[in-house]
C-alpha cells in the first residue's frame, strides 16, 4: 500500500506524461515501475490508471497534496519521465519550467534542479 504522499507524487506525473500530447508506451512503463517501487495495490493502480485515461494538463496537479520536499521530488521524477522516450523536448521543458513555477520552487532551485536531473537522466539512459 502506498503513502499517500507517494500517489500524490505519482498522480501528479501523469499530466507530464501527457505533456507532449502522447502518453507513450514508455512512460506507461516508467509509471508502471514508480507503482511497483511504491508497493501500490490493485486499487491503488487501478486509481492511477483511470485517471491517466484522459489527458490531464499541469492545472489538475493538486498543491496542497504535495509538501515542499515532494514537489521536489515530483519535478526530479518529472524530468527523468521526459527523458524516457529519448527526446527531452521544447514542449516538455517548457512543461518542466511551468511545472517548478506552479510547485512554487524558487527559479534559480528549480533551474538547477532541471538541469542535474536532466543529467542524471542521460547518464541512467546509457546504462539502460
Amino acid at each position: 500500500m502506498m503513502h499517500d504522499q507517494d500517489m500524490a507524487i505519482v498522480r501528479a506525473l501523469v499530466p507530464v506524461a501527457w505533456a507532449d500530447g502522447v502518453f507513450a508506451d514508455k512512460e506507461k512503463e516508467t509509471l508502471e515501475a514508480l507503482l511497483d517501487a511504491y508497493s501500490a495495490t490493485e486499487s491503488e493502480r487501478k486509481s492511477i490508471h483511470d485517471y491517466a485515461a484522459e489527458k490531464r494538463t499541469i492545472d489538475d496537479i493538486d498543491l496542497q497534496e504535495l509538501s515542499a520536499d515532494d514537489r521536489r521530488v515530483l519535478l526530479q521524477h518529472a524530468v527523468l519521465l521526459c527523458f524516457v522516450d529519448n527526446d527531452f523536448n521544447d514542449d516538455e521543458q517548457k512543461f518542466v519550467t511551468d511545472l517548478a513555477a506552479r510547485l512554487k520552487i524558487p527559479t534559480q532551485e528549480g533551474k538547477e534542479m532541471i538541469f542535474s536531473a536532466a543529467e542524471r537522466a542521460k547518464r541512467l539512459l546509457k546504462l539502460l
